[in-house]
């Protein structure tokens, strides 16, 4: 069975079987690497996606669940650093490891997309579920209100 769906504004089919988690399809299949495997159980956040919009934990997410939907993965940001929110994760040094940093900017995203003011419990809020081997929490949120003020400067 082909499951069709839309992934950083591309058409694509998946013949996996219905309950292949959603990560392994992006990864193994679309050869999109920058979503990370963490836990494998929707507890690190680092396979953050978008589904339609709303931040999803890849690794538990059957590839069924996304048939006719639009996916959007770290890659949609911007091949080039260019995104707000990319360059704000340089500017402040925001990662050591890196390993989070896919879903740490997909949270960061969405968070974005619906508020451009955030206060700090505000992105405490999004963020929460997105676990941070390194510890640096407070250079992401930095970096996120770093983007917020320039959002709001293009606004």
């Amino acid at each position: 069975m082909s499951i069709g769906f839309n992934i950083n504004g591309k058409s694509v089919s998946s013949n996996s079987e219905v309950d292949t988690p959603l990560l392994w399809v992006i990864r193994d299949e679309l050869g999109l690497t920058g979503t990370k495997f963490g836990c494998g159980a929707a507890l690190c956040g680092a396979c953050t996606v978008h589904l339609d919009g709303v931040p999803i934990r890849s690794c538990q997410t059957p590839v069924s669940a996304v048939a006719g939907k639009k996916i959007a993965t770290v890659e949609s940001l911007s091949a080039d650093n260019s995104h707000v929110l990319q360059k704000a994760w340089i500017a402040h040094d925001v990662p050591q490891c890196g390993y989070c940093q896919s879903g740490q900017l997909m949270s960061a995203a969405a968070l974005l997309a619906a508020n451009i003011n955030p206060s700090d419990t505000d992105i405490d809020n999004a963020m929460s579920g997105n676990i941070c081997r390194c510890g640096t929490y407070n250079r992401i949120r930095a970096a996120i209100k770093s983007a917020a003020a320039e959002m709001r400067k293009s606004a």
